[in-house]
């Protein structure tokens, strides 16, 4: 069924409830869809530990510089 089709099934739907029943339809506009904010992964604290042991491993194999 094409989109075409539905609203006109729709339509006629709407019609012979409004004859038939003699109610009232309310049609409602169609709600945006939500913005989506990408997904971003917290840092454990198994995270933020290992990230500091990596820090301090890259920081004991720099080479220290000379002061001149």
């Amino acid at each position: 069924m094409t989109k075409d089709e539905l609203r006109a099934e729709l339509e006629r739907q709407a019609e012979r409830y409004k004859d038939v029943y003699g109610g009232e339809v309310t049609t409602y506009a169609a709600q945006p869809e939500p913005e989506r904010k990408p997904w971003r992964k917290r840092a454990s604290l198994l995270d933020q530990a290992f990230s500091e042991e990596l820090e301090k491993m890259e920081k004991e194999l720099r080479p220290v510089e000379p002061e001149r």
